[in-house]
C-alpha cells in the first residue's frame, strides 16, 4: 500500500468528523496569527518608544501587546485542549473500529499473529495514529492559514518584503519537511514493526519464564529481547539525527528569512519606501510566522511511522471474514434438536492440509457422547466448527437439519456451550469468571452453577467466598478448581448442548475421574459431548467416537458409533 493510498485508508477508518478538525485548526492558526501580532506590536511599540512621542499616542500599541499577551496563551489552551481531545476521541474510535474487525476473525484468522504483535497493533500503532492529526494534518491547514494571513500583512507594507518571506516559508513548508521526509522514511517505517517484534519476544519471554528458566534456555530468550531492543533503538537514534537535523535546517531557513526581510525593509526606507519603524515590525513578524511552518519537519519526519502503523493496524482489518452471518438467518434451534456433522473436511487458512477430513457424527438430544482421540488428530477443529469458529470447505454441521451457516452465529453459540482446558480465566473474582457466560445471572445463579460443578463448599470456604480473585489465567487455583470453575461458567450459560474439550487434562486419575462423574450428573438432560484423549468416564457415555489423523474410526469397546470417515 503505497503512501496515499495508505493515507486514504486510514483517513477512512478513522472517519474524524470535520467539524472538531476545523476547530481545532482554526485555534491553532489563530494561535500563531496571535503570537505574531504580539512580536509585530512589540517590535512596533520598541521602535515607536525610541522616538520618545506622547505617551497617548502608544496606547494602542500598548494596549495591542497586552491583547495579543494575553489572548495567545488563552487561545494555546484551548487548541491544545480541542485538538487532543479530537485525538483522542479518534482513537477511541480506531479501538473498537479494530477489535469490531478483527473479532469475526478469532480464532482461525488471528494464528497466524503472535499474541505480543497483535497487543503492540492495538496498542501501540493504534496510538500512534493519533499523530495522523496532531501531526500531520492539523499543522498543514494551520501552517496554511497563519502564513497567508502573515504574508498578507507585509505584502500590504512592502510587497518586496512579502515576496520573500512567502520564499522563506515555501522552502520552510516544503523543502525541509520534505527532506527530513526522506531521510526518516526507512527508520519510521521500522519502528512499528520493531516495537510489535520487541513486544512479542517480551510476552513470549514472559509467558515461558518458568520453563526456560527450568531448562536453562532463559539466556537464549533474553538475547532474542536484546536484539529487538537494539534494532528498535538503532531506529530511534536515526529518527532522532533526522529530527535534530530538520530543526537545525529549519532554524537556518527561519534566520536567513529573517535577515532577508530586514535587508529588504532597510533598503526600502532608505529609499524613503517604508517608514523607519515599521523595519522591526516586519523583521519580527517574519520571525513569528515561522511558527506555523516549524512543526512540518517533524510531522514529515513521523509521517512514515504513522503511516507504517496504520499499515499494521490495516492488515489483520483487511481480511474478510471467514464465517459470516446469512442475510436473513433462520430462527435460533428450539431444544430439544440433534446435533450433527456431516462429511466434513475443513481446513484453516493458510494451512496446506485438511485439519479434518470426512468426519460424520450425530449427537441425538440428551446423547453422551465421548469424541476420543491424540494430540493433533483434529479434536479441537471439531470445537471450533460446532461454535462456528471455522467453517468446513466439504460436508456442513447442522443443529436440528439446517446447516448452522443458515444460523445467525450468536445463536449458535446459546445453543452450545464449551467448557475446556483452554478456556480463560481472568484476573477477576470467582464470581465474575463464572458470570462471563450469562452477564445478567444474579448471585444466586452463579451460586447454583457452581454448587452443579461441586465446587461451592471450596468456594464457601474462602475468605471472600464468590469475590476472592483467582489470580492472572486461574494461577491461584488448582488444575481441578480450574476446570470446575470453566464447568460452573458452562453451565450458567443454559446451553442445551454441552461440550467438554479435555475436561481432565493436567489432573490425576482420581480427580478426573471424579470431574467427569460429576460433569455428567451436573449436565442432566443435556447433550454432551466429551472431548478427550484419556479413558477416564468413557464408561458413562452412550457412544464413543475416535479420531485418528483427521478421520473418524469407530470406536472399540463402548457401545458402537455411526461415525464414518472418507
Amino acid at each position: 500500500m503505497n503512501g496515499i493510498g495508505g493515507l486514504r485508508a486510514l483517513l477512512h477508518l478513522t472517519r474524524a468528523p470535520r467539524s472538531r478538525l476545523a476547530l481545532a485548526a482554526l485555534l491553532g492558526a489563530l494561535t500563531v496569527s496571535f503570537g505574531v501580532g504580539l512580536m509585530a506590536t512589540a517590535g512596533y511599540l520598541i521602535s515607536r518608544a525610541a522616538q520618545r512621542p506622547a505617551v497617548l499616542s502608544l496606547m494602542v500599541a500598548i494596549v495591542a501587546v497586552r491583547f495579543f499577551g494575553l489572548g495567545r496563551p488563552a487561545l494555546r489552551y484551548l487548541e491544545r485542549l480541542r485538538s487532543h481531545d479530537f485525538a483522542l476521541r479518534v482513537l477511541g474510535r480506531v479501538r473498537v473500529r479494530f477489535y469490531e474487525r478483527i473479532e469475526p476473525l478469532a480464532p482461525a484468522q488471528l494464528q497466524c499473529y503472535r499474541k505480543g504483535d497483535l497487543l503492540s497493533r492495538m496498542v501501540a500503532d493504534v496510538d500512534a495514529l493519533q499523530n495522523l492529526y496532531l501531526r500531520g494534518v492539523g499543522p498543514p491547514l494551520v501552517a496554511l492559514l497563519a502564513g497567508a494571513l502573515s504574508v498578507g500583512v507585509v505584502f500590504a507594507f512592502l510587497p518586496t518584503a512579502g515576496l520573500v518571506l512567502t520564499t522563506g516559508l515555501l522552502v520552510g513548508a516544503l523543502v525541509v519537511p520534505g527532506l527530513t521526509g526522506a531521510l526518516g522514511a526507512r527508520a519510521g517505517r521500522g519502528q512499528a514493526t520493531a516495537r510489535g517484534q520487541l513486544s512479542a519476544e517480551l510476552v513470549e519471554l514472559l509467558g515461558g519464564a518458568p520453563e526456560t528458566v527450568a531448562f536453562g534456555a532463559h539466556h537464549e530468550g533474553l538475547a532474542r529481547v536484546a536484539a529487538a531492543d537494539r534494532a528498535l533503538v538503532g531506529l530511534a537514534r536515526r529518527d532522532a539525527l533526522v529530527a535534530g537535523m530538520g530543526e537545525g535546517l529549519g532554524v537556518c531557513v527561519t534566520g536567513l528569512t529573517v535577515c532577508a526581510v530586514l535587508a529588504v525593509s532597510i533598503t526600502a526606507s532608505a529609499d524613503g519606501r517604508l517608514d523607519r519603524v515599521l523595519i522591526a515590525m516586519l523583521a519580527l513578524l517574519a520571525l513569528a510566522t515561522f511558527d506555523a511552518v516549524t512543526p512540518l519537519a517533524g510531522a514529515a519526519r513521523e509521517l512514515s511511522a504513522t503511516l507504517a502503523a496504520g499499515r499494521r493496524i490495516l492488515e489483520p482489518i483487511g481480511q474478510e471474514p471467514a464465517v459470516r452471518d446469512p442475510v436473513a438467518p433462520a430462527d435460533a434451534p428450539r431444544w430439544p434438536f440433534n446435533v450433527a456433522l456431516e462429511g466434513v473436511r475443513a481446513r484453516y487458512p493458510r494451512a496446506h492440509r485438511p485439519a479434518l477430513d470426512g468426519i460424520s457424527l450425530h449427537l441425538e438430544p440428551g446423547e453422551h457422547v465421548a469424541l476420543v482421540g491424540p494430540s493433533g488428530a483434529g479434536k479441537t477443529t471439531i470445537v471450533n466448527l460446532l461454535l462456528r469458529f471455522l467453517d468446513p470447505e466439504a460436508g456442513r454441521v447442522t443443529i436440528a437439519g439446517r446447516d448452522l451457516r443458515e444460523y445467525a452465529a450468536q445463536d449458535v453459540r446459546r445453543a452450545i456451550s464449551v467448557a475446556g482446558q483452554e478456556s480463560h480465566l481472568f484476573m477477576a473474582s470467582v464470581k465474575d469468571n463464572v458470570r462471563l457466560s450469562r452477564p445478567d445471572a444474579t448471585d444466586w445463579d452463579v451460586e447454583q452453577a457452581l454448587r452443579r460443578a461441586r465446587i461451592w463448599g471450596w468456594v464457601e470456604g474462602l475468605p471472600e467466598r464468590m469475590d476472592t480473585l483467582v489470580g492472572e489465567q486461574g494461577c491461584e487455583l488448582s488444575g481441578g478448581q480450574r476446570q470446575r470453575i470453566v464447568l460452573a461458567r458452562a453451565l450458567l450459560a443454559g446451553a442445551p448442548v454441552l461440550v467438554l474439550d479435555e475436561p481432565t487434562a493436567h489432573l490425576d486419575p482420581s480427580t478426573a475421574s471424579e470431574l467427569v462423574r460429576d460433569v455428567f450428573s451436573a449436565a442432566g438432560d443435556r447433550t454432551v459431548l466429551l472431548i478427550t484423549h484419556r479413558e477416564e468416564g468413557l464408561e458413562l457415555v452412550d457412544r464413543v467416537f475416535r479420531l485418528q489423523r483427521g478421520a473418524s474410526q469407530p470406536a472399540a469397546g463402548p457401545p458402537a458409533t455411526e461415525a464414518t470417515a472418507r
